[in-house]
């Protein structure tokens, strides 16, 4: 048997990586220039690389928030202690790119858009999933095990133009009268004086649950939890090829083959096509730009009027994600390149800095500390999946948030887990029971579409 290094050399960080065209996410490359890792202090300790072959019962792929959510679940209500096979550097992805904020969703439509496309029975289940894993995510980060900084105060959703306000105040009528949730609407005035003094806004609608957490913080924090319960998380191990025998899964990486009777992937917005057929195209993979400003001045604190530290969101399509975070900078991300190749381009980040001095005049010109990107999992029906897809294979798959996997992956993680362990037959709403769908023969032109969609989604907000 060929010699092989136990510890890879670090790859360097891949700006222009493409998860439609990249082959896969790389090797052992080094996490994004985020505020996040910069921040965040020391990472835990992982379990290194795969260094020969292994057998385990259950192997993870992804180590990201759903991967070890995953994790810690089988290890904490099924007695199963996965191995979790990560291509690159531990939470590489998505966990450590996002914008910290933690809402009551668990995709891109809200309930009304649950009503029209399954009724009002199943809106309800699906409503009630999410309450549940809110208290589950809430669980989590207070316990002693994870300390993420977070800072409650709900979600403000706000109106970026006057129209939008009429459809705010029908969801929220929805929202309390179907649902029986505690949302209200917001005056412009009292979301100047009381919250935000965000100068786009005409208003808002605030919920209850809504908290902004860090980040790589969480995702570190799940890491060590997971390694406590006993799951080992390997580095730099990729899987460069899987075949199935007998029904045992054989992931091969580049220090030796896993053998596992059963496969959870959590790869999400960094899902290699050659992975498994099951999720190949099944994601629109999207990036999303985010910054981060330098410190506030007191003045310029009491210009944006920043009250609350919670998630704000606005009502664009293609909509911003910003908050004030604990040590007095803004963060803000939106929308970015259609492809890897142009990531770097200056016109996003002047777009996004355009974006920050329309709500917040006074930062006009600020320093930026920190500017990245990362790709978010957006399903082509705009809702997640926790799914088998063939129930002859011990294949399970966790994604698709689109943008709000930060609260829910904690709760998808432990779904997958029930299915891996046997016990998800009770699971009946349409977000375990199908598959997710694909755009079959209009694969091939889906960023055509895209390049088609962006224009009008500006159109549609802005001018219309």
């Amino acid at each position: 048997m060929p010699h092989r290094p136990k510890h890879w050399p670090k790859a360097s960080y891949d700006p222009r990586y493409d998860p439609i065209v990249d082959a896969g996410p790389g090797h052992n490359r080094d996490h994004a220039p985020t505020y996040w890792i910069g921040t965040a202090g020391t990472p835990p300790e992982d379990d290194g690389p795969v260094t020969g072959d292994i057998d385990a019962d259950v192997v993870v792929v992804g180590s990201g928030y759903t991967g070890l959510s995953t994790a810690i679940h089988l290890a904490k209500e099924h007695g199963i202690k996965a191995h979790v096979l990560e291509a690159n550097t531990a939470a590489w992805g998505c966990s450590t790119r996002n914008g910290g904020q933690a809402q009551i969703s668990s995709g891109r439509l809200k309930r009304s858009e649950w009503i029209k496309r399954w009724g009002v029975d199943v809106a309800k289940g699906m409503h009630a999933e999410v309450c549940e894993a809110f208290e589950l995510f809430n669980d989590l980060i207070n316990s002693d095990d994870i300390d993420c900084d977070p800072q409650t105060g709900g979600h403000f959703y706000i109106a970026h133009r006057e129209k939008v306000m009429a459809k705010l105040e029908k969801e929220c009528g929805v929202l309390n009268d179907v649902f029986g949730y505690g949302s209200r609407m917001v005056s412009r005035d009292e979301l100047h004086q009381n919250y935000v003094r965000d100068q786009e806004a005409h208003g808002a609608m605030w919920e209850p649950d809504g908290t902004a957490i860090h980040a790589a913080k969480l995702a570190f924090g799940y890491i060590r939890l997971a390694r406590k319960l006993g799951a080992k998380i390997h580095t730099a191990s990729p899987v460069m090829g899987w075949k199935t025998v007998d029904g045992v899964h054989h992931l091969t990486t580049p220090g030796g083959t896993v053998r596992a009777r059963a496969v959870a992937l959590a790869t999400a917005g960094y899902t290699p096509p050659g992975l498994n057929e099951k999720t190949k195209h099944r994601l629109m993979p999207i990036l999303s730009n985010s910054i981060v400003t330098r410190p506030l001045t007191e003045e310029e604190k009491a210009e944006c009027g920043f009250k609350v530290k919670s998630p704000l969101t606005d009502t664009r399509t293609l909509r911003h994600y910003y908050r004030f975070l604990p040590d007095d900078r803004v963060q803000i991300g939106s929308r970015s390149a259609i492809t890897g190749l142009d990531a770097e381009n200056p016109k996003h980040l002047d777009l996004l800095q355009k974006g920050l001095y329309r709500k917040f005049p006074a930062l006009e010109g600020i320093e930026l500390d920190y500017s990245w990107w990362g790709w978010v999992d957006v399903s082509h029906d705009m809702m997640p999946r926790i799914f088998q897809p063939d129930p002859k294979k011990t294949i399970f798959y966790a994604m698709g948030y689109g943008g709000n996997g930060v609260m829910y992956s904690a709760q998808a993680g432990k779904r997958m887990a029930q299915m891996v362990a046997g016990q998800g037959k009770d699971l009946k709403l349409p977000i375990f029971t199908s598959q997710l769908p694909s755009h079959g023969i209009l694969t091939p032109f889906r960023r055509l579409g895209q390049r088609m969609a962006y224009p009008y989604y500006y159109l549609r907000d802005e001018i219309l």
